[in-house]
């Protein structure tokens, strides 16, 4: 009886090893009411579910990005997402106290969507358009990767073994997507790296069909030519990562 019962103990030990890492989600949706001529603000994102590090580090990492997003005013003190609903609303209503000839309703989309899982990362793509006013709004999408077996979030250090090596290999297919001679400035065909030297994007995500370099509006071109795009396979961006998937 003994031995049966250690036996049993050892199997839920190890079950419990080897699903440390899995995951699962409920979709979360946050909206103002709906109503005609006024500011809106929806939000529909993958809540991970649990009490494990993990559950908790997606979930706060989401949070902060989107809270971020809709800090409109760098005074405010939003703690999650119903205050962050709240304060985008409320600055939209201060401002149009001032200028309500002037103000056009505020509008925010905000949608999360996971774009790459496998035992060991899992990266979540959010997808936002916010309009504050002005000739048009700003649409972007923002990639954050995280470690599964650790619970952590990767940041862009995290990501590369060789991250000197990886910059300069993806220079070179930059330049051939784009059309940039491979001698001379990266700026040579309209361009606007500072300091005229190609570097990586901020966003930088795991996608089924390969690392997505993503420069975002105004980062290295003009907001008319929209987001900048570079897909690497995994082929070609294995040797340099920490995290090498699956072709």
């Amino acid at each position: 009886m003994k031995s049966k019962f250690t036996c049993l103990i050892i199997c839920i030990l190890l079950f419990a090893c080897n699903n440390k890492n899995t995951l699962s989600f409920e979709p979360l949706t946050i909206a103002t009411d709906s109503c005609e001529n006024c500011t809106t603000v929806t939000i529909e994102i993958p809540n991970a579910k649990g009490n494990t590090k993990l559950s908790e580090t997606i979930n706060s990492a989401l949070e902060g990005e989107i809270i971020a997003l809709l800090n409109f005013d760098e005074e405010s003190n939003a703690q999650n997402l119903e205050d962050a609903k709240k304060a985008f609303v409320f600055d939209y209503e201060e401002l149009n106290g001032k200028f309500p000839e002037e103000s056009m309703p505020w509008e925010a989309n905000i949608e999360g969507t996971i774009t790459h899982e496998n035992e060991e990362i899992i990266t979540i793509e959010i997808q936002s358009y916010i309009y504050t006013g002005g000739a048009h709004g700003y649409g972007t999408n923002r990639y954050l990767n995280f470690d599964k077996v650790k619970g952590s979030e990767l940041y862009q250090e995290n990501l590369f073994k060789d991250i000197d090596g990886f910059k300069s290999f993806a220079e070179t297919l930059f330049r051939k997507q784009e059309n940039i001679p491979a001698t001379g400035s990266i700026n040579d065909t309209g361009f606007m790296f500072e300091t005229e030297s190609f570097y990586l994007p901020d966003n930088i995500g795991y996608t089924e069909n390969g690392l997505i370099l993503f420069y975002e509006p105004y980062e290295i071109a003009s907001f008319a030519d929209g987001p900048i795009i570079l897909t690497i396979p995994y082929t070609d961006a294995n040797p340099f990562l920490n995290f090498p998937q699956k072709p």
